[in-house]
């Protein structure tokens, strides 16, 4: 085992036998990352014998392999988000060349280090830089363009999405609606199960299940998708605040921490890759205290904060909502450039007008029937009038509990059924 070490916390070596494997947790990992695809020869354990290792071990296990020719940003941004973690990890390809490669690019990418101070920190560690800063370049070059698809939920007008880096045939799911017939209380995946079966004829690989906010008027399909596809999901990090509000309104004083559901609790500023796609998360409280916009390449995905110009803005009512955050989210939005394509989370077409979900920035500011013509007093005072006259959203007292949770239902009692919990007397 030929150990090379950044630090206590990351170390990288060459390919592992199982006799090296067994002895992981005795010097302490946490986390095993492999770079190295199962198709190169050389009579390696498959990731497949890794991971029955490491399961027996009770060591965390990661498949991230790579080429030069076959790695994306994500796949970067994906080996730093285990380092940000703090688990003790090691990470290995063939030789380890690529997986100290990939753990400096990183702060390549980000501008932390000039390429002759990536090439003289990879001669530390016996490692020709050349292959990774000649993928750098061509990384320069490359100007990925996202390719947007929208599924519309007709019971509660709600819009999800996926979004695509074609040329890396990598791709995201933004608020997916678990189905949910309040009348029989069943609950089935056809609109989830829809859109992964779009991504598996595009022949794309799930990256990302984002959600923009803890929704009150369906059931989100978080959950569900990532136990199918093993994606990771993500959501803003005051969904821990918003779990405190609710978690008293239902009596729920066991709800699973935040961290135990989502595999990223993203912050205003935080980056993120689909394929070499770059995103960025805009933290957009107002209609929930929680809301984020999630803004990938030219999109932006707003979900409750614009609906499209006709239709107006999102109530502020909800606890933890606030007129006067909601302008502000509003006017960050809208300092995007003018050519930001916008995508609504719902569209209630009014009067009986086709679906609409895009728009732009341009429009939204010029066009949009709450904003056109109104500063932010007179936006507080309507939008504030407005929202004492709503009555709440048929399925909000069912859909939170079942939110707060990223999409999981409720545990079956011991006669084997699920139960949704209502507050009486509470709004």
């Amino acid at each position: 085992m030929n150990l090379r070490h950044y630090n206590q916390q990351i170390s990288f070596v060459d390919a592992l036998n199982a006799d090296e494997f067994a002895h992981l947790h005795q010097l302490g990992y946490h986390m095993v990352i492999n770079n190295r695809p199962d198709e190169e020869e050389g009579g390696f354990l498959t990731h497949q014998q890794e991971q029955q290792l490491a399961d027996r071990q009770g060591i965390k296990y990661l498949y991230l392999p790579f080429t030069y020719d076959t790695l994306t940003r994500e796949d970067v941004y994906t080996f730093h988000r285990q380092v940000k973690s703090g688990k003790k990890l090691i990470a290995h390809c063939r030789s380890g060349a690529r997986s100290v490669s990939l753990f400096f690019l990183h702060a390549l990418c980000e501008g932390l280090m000039d390429e002759k101070a990536f090439q003289a920190t990879c001669r530390q560690y016996d490692v020709d830089a050349a292959p990774a800063l000649a993928w750098y370049a061509r990384q320069q070059q490359i100007a990925p363009v996202a390719e947007v698809h929208s599924f519309y939920e007709p019971k509660s007008g709600s819009l999800q999405y996926v979004i695509a880096d074609p040329e890396t045939r990598r791709c995201a799911i933004i608020d997916p609606v678990l189905d949910f017939d309040r009348n029989s209380g069943a609950v089935s995946h056809r609109q989830a199960q829809m859109m992964l079966d779009f991504i598996h004829r595009q022949n794309w690989r799930l990256s990302w299940i984002l959600d923009t906010h803890p929704h009150a008027d369906h059931f989100s399909a978080a959950a569900w998708l990532a136990r199918q596809t093993g994606a990771p999901s993500a959501i803003g990090e005051k969904i821990s605040q918003v779990q405190d509000l609710w978690k008293a309104i239902y009596h729920l004083p066991a709800l699973p921490a935040p961290e135990t559901i989502w595999d990223a609790r993203f912050k205003d500023g935080d980056i993120f890759y689909i394929g070499n796609l770059r995103g960025e998360v805009i933290f957009s409280p107002g209609h929930t205290l929680a809301s984020v916009t999630y803004h990938i390449g030219n999109c932006a995905f707003i979900h409750d904060t614009l609906f499209m110009p006709d239709s107006g803005t999102a109530r502020t009512d909800f606890p933890g909502g606030s007129a006067e955050a909601l302008w502000e989210t509003l006017q960050r939005i809208l300092s995007l450039p003018d050519d930001t394509r916008l995508f609504t989370g719902h569209d209630y077409r009014p009067d009986g007008r086709e679906v609409q979900y895009e728009s732009s920035v341009a429009r939204q500011r010029s066009e949009n029937v709450w904003l056109a013509g109104n500063d932010k007093a007179a936006f507080i005072a309507k939008r504030t009038a407005r929202d004492a006259t709503l009555p709440l959203p048929d399925l909000m007292l069912m859909a939170l509990q079942i939110n707060i949770s990223g999409g999981n239902l409720p545990e079956p009692e011991n006669n084997g059924k699920r139960y949704l919990k209502i507050p009486l007397n509470s709004f």
